[in-house]
């Protein structure tokens, strides 16, 4: 099958990006600058992200819906004000993971942002375990445009007026010649930034007005260096149907008033908090600069393999190695001493905390 294109790719050709398929869609994996410098720039400035292979998921009806959808996300959203959105989990009976996903409260209904790898099967399960009860909408029409790092305020306000005076994981309609898009503040780098969910003949206009306005485009590459340097997770690498929520020290996410109510998966992740678990996801830092990738095996130092790294990368910003992994319960502990095989030779590692470069998101005026 062919692959998508977004409604920047001629843009993001023009502007020398390298290409790669992912989950179907045709998406930058760079541009001249190369990785590293984007990155860099993102973390100094801003950097703008295509991010519309990602699944725009619209929930609509007043009567229940909020009831029915806690019956599938562990989230209290009955709490969930107006435009404010949350982290949580599309999982099974299991407690594994089908996807991570940001819901929002919208006027009438909700917005669930999908991983692009998994939207068409999260669609399927959500409108199955609703029974067909609402309106729902995987919208292919809107593209979906990321602004992030300490100058996207600024950028994004010459564009949008008043954007900046959104709160971090807060969202709010706005005009964007003549045409309604909306905007929530949030993002996947560790930096204060933007998601822009804007008509796909509107967004060209607008990338092109925020890169006039000094910001440039990222590729899926260093989108990748900034979350993991952030210790966030990617679906498919380090949270899939084989991990639950807790084992991906990630319990935060589970409201505590819901631990003890019933969804699928609430039976194990209520054992799990209680019980502890075998394995957990933590943060690795190889002693020289190797680079661990995804599967490389972790052994303790009786040569016994005691889990395996499922994110590993140089991180530009701080300038060593780093890698996130499962290891078992017993080595989990900050500073204990690891060993990673690469290329047939065991390097040194410990176990450090996460996330490996303090993150800067704002509320309004507030780092958090």
């Amino acid at each position: 099958m062919e692959s998508k294109e977004t409604s920047l790719f001629n843009l993001h050709q023009k502007n020398g990006a390298k290409f790669v398929e992912f989950a179907g869609y045709k998406m930058p994996i760079q541009y001249k600058d190369g990785i590293i410098q984007e990155h860099k720039f993102t973390r100094k400035k801003s950097g703008i992200f295509d991010v519309s292979h990602m699944g725009q998921l619209f929930i609509f009806g007043k009567e229940n819906l909020t009831k029915s959808l806690e019956k599938i996300f562990p989230l209290d959203l009955k709490k969930l004000s107006l435009d404010q959105s949350k982290y949580s989990f599309l999982m099974n009976d299991e407690a594994g993971i089908y996807d991570d996903l940001i819901i929002t409260k919208i006027k009438d209904g909700y917005l669930v942002i999908l991983n692009a790898a998994c939207k068409d099967q999260d669609f399927k399960i959500i409108k199955e375990k609703l029974d067909n009860n609402y309106e729902m909408n995987l919208n292919e029409n809107l593209s979906l445009i990321a602004v992030q790092g300490p100058d996207a305020k600024n950028v994004l306000e010459k564009v949008i007026p008043n954007s900046n005076k959104l709160k971090f994981m807060n969202g709010q309609n706005f005009n964007f010649k003549d045409t309604n898009i909306y905007i929530t503040r949030s993002g996947y780098t560790g930096e204060d930034g933007f998601e822009i969910s804007i008509d796909n003949n509107k967004a060209q206009r607008l990338v092109e007005l925020l890169l006039e306005n000094g910001s440039k485009l990222i590729g899926l590459g260093a989108r990748d260096t900034l979350r993991l340097e952030a210790g966030l997770c990617l679906y498919g690498n380090d949270i899939d149907l084989k991990t639950s929520p807790i084992e991906a020290n990630l319990k935060w996410a589970i409201a505590k008033n819901r631990v003890e109510t019933d969804y699928p998966g609430s039976k194990i992740i209520k054992n799990q908090i209680k019980d502890g678990v075998k394995k957990l996801r933590v943060g690795i830092k190889p002693q020289t600069r190797v680079i661990a990738r995804g599967e490389t095996k972790i052994y303790n130092d009786q040569n016994k393999e005691i889990g395996k790294i499922t994110s590993g990368t140089f991180g530009p910003s701080v300038e060593c190695s780093i890698a996130m992994g499962y290891v078992e319960n017993t080595y989990c502990s900050v500073n204990s001493k690891i060993f990673l095989e690469v290329r047939g030779k065991k390097v040194p590692a410990n176990i450090c905390n996460l996330p490996f470069y303090k993150k800067n998101y704002l509320t309004g005026e507030t780092n958090v």
